[in-house]
């Protein structure tokens, strides 16, 4: 399964979120245009994903001269699972139980359908145990300011 760039740069400005969060919890909002220096995404694309993640209830932003955005939750009730399914769906690496008119003619009798759900569990479970405020104390531990 590969994530999409829409995905990463969710990611990546949700962990901007969170990391702002940590540091500053009485003021935990940041433009658009700061997290897309911070985390190199092009601005025109992420003010389109911030705008999706609002809509999800991932972010919240507050107007005005110190507006921007901020994390709706805590950064530790946000894993990556949770952004990785709303922006990929779900984790399979082979949509074989499909039902549709291409479906693999094999469905129901296939011997890889046992690995291809041990897989979607597997990636599921390392996706889901990481938070937002995990990848923070990674950050904090791995790369030290």
């Amino acid at each position: 399964m590969q994530l999409t760039q829409r995905c990463q740069y969710a990611l990546r400005a949700l962990f901007e979120l969170a990391r702002k969060a940590e540091t500053s919890p009485d003021d935990p909002v940041l433009p658009s245009g700061e997290i897309a220096r911070s985390q190199a995404i092009p601005k025109r694309f992420l003010d389109g994903i911030l705008l999706e993640l609002r809509k999800a209830g991932f972010v919240d932003s507050r107007r005005g001269k110190a507006g921007g955005f901020y994390l709706a939750r805590p950064g530790a009730e946000i894993s990556v699972g949770q952004i990785v399914s709303f922006y990929n769906g779900p984790m399979t690496p082979v949509d074989c139980r499909e039902k549709t008119p291409q479906a693999c003619p094999l469905r129901g009798c296939c011997v890889f359908q046992s690995v291809w759900d041990e897989a979607r569990v597997a990636l599921e479970g390392v996706y889901n145990a990481i938070s937002l405020a995990e990848l923070v104390a990674r950050e904090r531990r791995f790369f030290p300011r």
